[in-house]
Formats: structure tokens, sequence, C-alpha cells
């Protein structure tokens, strides 16, 4: 289509919607044609649209609550809420405004309104996620990260790999990431990279995903799976983004996991050892000699060990390492080494 048959069709289009009628003359002059008579509803409707766009919101707002009341079955109903709704926006009455935004939503999801009252729900719940309070007695001070939360997962619902859901995904990560909740950040960053694969936000979520995963281990008595899908997370950031892994100190990371798994297996191995289980004691140590040879745990372990190769049956001392030339080698020799076998 033509840019002028195109210009055509939408002033057609808007005059439908209360506004006047243009065409273009023989002389490429746009000449008024038709005029919406403003006691229709139509016209009414128009007379509020000018309201808002002329700063009038309060005034938008009334003209467009009388037309709902007046008119609750004419077809442009869901311009009408969706009308209101900017107006309530503008005089920064958000919560009041997602009353009518939802109305569109649900009531007309295929109108031309429906993408409208989408991006400005996604609007407020950005601003919510980012620390805007709701209004109370006229001061803003109740706290709106639940609303935030249910519009942010209800624009991804609604448009499912568009633009908009990206966004929504992303700040809902980054909502959770700021509030601490963790292992809610995770689910939603894992979310995103799964579901917008190409967006520019892709660096980000991964560097946030390792740090959500790492700050979901609580220490050494807790689970530690958070630790280990952090360490496949880093590998594949430093395999992907090289650069980005050196910026975050990628290699720190990994030795500051591999230590904190250590002692994960310490905690476990001196747990068998209290409860008279020596075998299964050392086990967990041999484990953590195999995979850790190098951190303040696995030296801990060997030190323990001088007190348990006592206790172990010659069965298992056969298929153990050589645990005193461990100890030589990691700890140096001294006084109450372990003695050879």
């Amino acid at each position: 289509m033509r840019p002028v048959a195109l210009c055509a069709a939408a002033l057609i289009a808007g005059s439908a919607l209360g506004q006047q009628k243009y065409e273009l003359s023989d002389t490429d002059e746009w000449t008024l044609v038709d005029s919406v008579d403003p006691s229709t509803p139509a016209g009414l409707l128009a007379t509020a649209r000018k309201a808002l766009a002329a700063g009038e919101n309060k005034r938008a707002a009334n003209l467009a609550t009388d037309w709902i009341k007046r008119y609750p079955r004419d077809p442009f109903l869901a311009d009408a809420y969706l009308l209101r709704g900017n107006a309530l926006q503008a005089r920064g009455e958000y919560f009041k405004a997602l009353f009518d935004y939802e109305f569109v939503a649900r009531a007309y999801p295929a109108s031309e309104a429906f993408v409208t009252v989408i991006q400005r729900e996604l609007q407020i719940g950005v601003e919510y996620a980012r620390g805007m309070k709701r209004l109370w007695l006229g001061m803003r001070i109740l706290n709106a990260d639940d609303v935030a939360e249910e519009l942010l997962i209800r624009v991804q619902e609604r448009m499912p790999g568009s633009r908009l859901a990206e966004k929504a995904a992303i700040e809902l990560a980054d909502h959770y990431f700021r509030k601490r909740e963790m292992r809610l950040a995770v689910e939603m960053y894992s979310i995103f990279l799964e579901n917008h694969p190409s967006s520019d936000q892709v660096s980000k979520a991964r560097r946030r995903l390792i740090y959500a995963e790492l700050a979901t281990f609580k220490g050494p008595p807790f689970d530690a799976s958070g630790l280990h899908e952090a360490r496949a997370r880093l590998n594949e950031l430093i395999a992907l983004e090289p650069a980005a892994a050196e910026r975050i100190g990628a290699d720190a990371l990994l030795v500051r996991i591999d230590e904190s798994d250590a002692q994960k297996l310490l905690v476990t191995a001196r747990w068998y050892l209290t409860t008279g289980d020596p075998i299964a004691g050392e086990l967990i140590i041999r484990r953590m000699v195999a995979r850790y040879p190098r951190t303040v745990a696995t030296a801990d372990a060997l030190r323990l060990m001088r007190n348990v190769i006592s206790l172990l049956p010659p069965s298992v001392l056969t298929e153990a390492p050589n645990y005193a030339a461990l100890q030589r080698a990691l700890l140096g020799s001294g006084p109450g080494g372990i003695a050879e076998p």
C-alpha cells in the first residue's frame, strides 16, 4: 500500500473512534469532509480523548466514566476503558488504572486495545518492581512487590515470545535478585535464557544466574546443588563468553566453589566418624582427595585421617590411597603423621 493510501486508511479508521474525517484533494491538500456529532457516543469519546491529549487528566477520566455508564454495550467500550486507564495512570493512580487495563485484557483479547493495555501493565509492573510504592491516603507507602510480580508474570503469559514478554521476564528475574530471593531468581533467569536465547540481555542473565546459584548455598551442613549448578554455568560462560568470564573472575569463583564443596564433604565425613562409621567417613575423605586435592578442607581431612587409619579393616586400607604419602605431599612431615601401611 502506498504512503498516501496508508494515511487515508489511518484517518478513516480514526473517524470511527470519533475523530474528524479528511480526504486528500486533487491539489494534494487534506480537506475536512466529515465531522462527528459531539452528542453521539463517538463524539463524546473524542471529547474525552482531546481532554487527555490536552493534559486535562481528571476531566478525561470523568468523561470516560460517564461514557462507560451511558454506553455499556457500545462497540468502542474497550477504547473507553483504555482511555480512562490512561487518564488515571497520567494522574499517578497506577493501581486504579490496572482495573481498567485488566478489564480490556480479559474481556477484549482480540481488540486493538489489547496490546496497548499489556504495554501499560508492563510499565506499571516495572515501576513497582523497581521500588515504587502504592498510594494510600495520598501517600506512596504501600509495598507493591506482589502486584509487580503478578503483572510481570501476566505479560509473559498473555504475549509469549514477544519483546514485551522478554522485558517482563528479565525485569522479574532482576526483581527477585534485588530482593535476595535467590531460588526464585535462579528459576526466572533460567526461564529467560530458555525462552529468549537471542536477547541482548543473555550475557547479563548468565552472570546473574551464576551469582544466584552460588547464593543458594547456605553452608557446608546444607544442600550443595547450587554449587554444582554454578560450576556448570561457569564452565558454560567460559566456553561461550571468555571475556565476560574473565571480568567476573571465573577462575577464582571455581576455586571458591571447589573449596565450598570440599567443606561440605568434610562435614559429612566428620558426621560419619562421630556416629561410629569410620569406613563411610574414609570413603568420603577418599572422594575429597580425588576431587579437591589442593583445598584447605582436604588438608583438614588428611589431619583427621591420622586418628582414623587404625580403625579401618585391612580390606579397606588395601583399596585406600596412600594417606601417608599424601600427607607429606600436602602438609609436610611432622609429629603425629600417618604411618606408612
